[in-house]
């Protein structure tokens, strides 16, 4: 099935070469999670991240769909 992943500021290194805009479409397996996406593109565990699946908030759980968007944000800091 086909989804499109978002990855911003950091984790956009993390996606494949083709990504415009840190933005791609990628092929995955049916019955995918979005646990499986971060973890296929070497999202670190350890770091706290923002996940939101066609813009809600998103748990690591959740099983993706045909046409899903995955967008991942990094920690944000400011003030």
């Amino acid at each position: 099935m086909k989804v499109e992943l978002c990855f911003y500021a950091s984790l956009a290194s993390l996606l494949p070469e083709y990504a415009v805009n840190n933005a791609c479409f990628v092929e995955l397996a049916e019955n995918t999670t979005v646990r499986d996406v971060l973890r296929q593109f070497a999202v670190p565990e350890d770091i706290p991240k923002l996940v939101f699946l066609n813009g809600i908030h998103a748990r690591e759980d959740e099983v993706l769909k045909p046409g899903d968007r995955v967008a991942v944000f990094p920690p944000v800091a400011g003030g």
